[in-house]
């Protein structure tokens, strides 16, 4: 199991749509907000395999540096099975996104226990808007892997996701690079279930209401999909690799997380929040 971010990966999918390209943020829109936030995990559904109980944290933060964003986040999954085991995972991912959306760095290092299971590190770019890029490995081997056109960033990939669901569209699909596996390009679907007005929703902590109460916020799910035949020879045809569900408000943070690895799925309630100044 991969423990998949929850960077700001949220995707549209317009029927006969043509690929998007990181279009260019749109002016009358709330801009992104650089934040830190603290979710508490809790188990919410177990559907057979292994897991009996499961706690866990999530320490997620977006920085405005000038040209780029950047973003880290801590995922730590306290696990106990059936036979009673206490097991510890903890995936540590950080990117480094350019504005214009052509170019990320990017690592990730998964451990069990202490002891390191996945590790992932390299660098992605396009040559422009739109087009095919490569992403160049450095960990866990040296590669490089061809990006089709239409493959989006984090960061490139939530505003795009929040000019849609302002603008009334309820699906799209984007395919996605995010650095937190070695297969290279993901397909991703989102269902923008509802966008609200102002005050509809409530944040999760006292912290976050004088940033977020003034904004307009909805519910999405999205879904990814492994694109590496390999990856998928266990899974059922069609079925996803991972989803995940939230509250996203307007400027991208997001609430309310339902976080399905299959056999079983964890909820994620903001426990902390506070806003960071830009770095320029």
């Amino acid at each position: 199991m991969r423990l998949r971010p929850l960077a700001p990966t949220l995707a549209l999918c317009l029927l006969a749509a043509p690929a998007l390209a990181p279009a260019a943020f749109a002016a009358d829109r709330t801009p992104p907000a650089a934040h830190r936030a603290l979710y508490e995990l809790k188990l919410e559904t177990v559907r057979g395999g292994d897991v009996s109980s499961a706690t866990g944290t999530m320490a997620f933060e977006v920085a405005d540096a000038c040209e780029a964003w950047a973003s880290r986040q801590r995922l730590t999954l306290n696990i106990t099975n059936r036979d009673g085991q206490d097991i510890e995972m903890v995936s540590d991912y950080a990117t480094l996104e350019s504005k214009d959306g052509l170019t990320m760095r990017f690592r990730m290092r998964q451990t069990t226990e202490t002891a390191v299971t996945e590790q992932v590190e390299g660098e992605a770019s396009f040559t422009a808007p739109g087009e095919a890029g490569t992403i160049h490995y450095t960990l866990p081997e040296e590669k490089t892997v061809e990006m089709p056109k239409g493959t989006v960033f984090p960061m490139a990939h939530t505003e795009m996701i929040l000019d849609a669901a302002a603008s009334g569209k309820k699906f799209v699909s984007i395919p996605i690079f995010d650095g937190t596996g070695r297969t290279g390009t993901q397909d991703s679907s989102v269902a923008i279930i509802a966008w609200q007005p102002a005050g509809s929703a409530k944040p999760g902590t006292d912290a976050a209401k004088s940033a977020l109460d003034p904004l307009p916020s909805g519910r999405v799910r999205i879904a990814f999909y492994d694109r590496s035949p390999s990856q998928s020879k266990d899974k059922v045809a069609g079925s996803p690799d991972y989803e995940v569900g939230m509250r996203y408000w307007a400027n991208g943070v997001a609430d309310d997380l339902h976080m399905d690895f299959s056999d079983f799925v964890m909820q994620g309630r903001l426990k902390e929040f506070s806003l960071l100044k830009p770095g320029c």
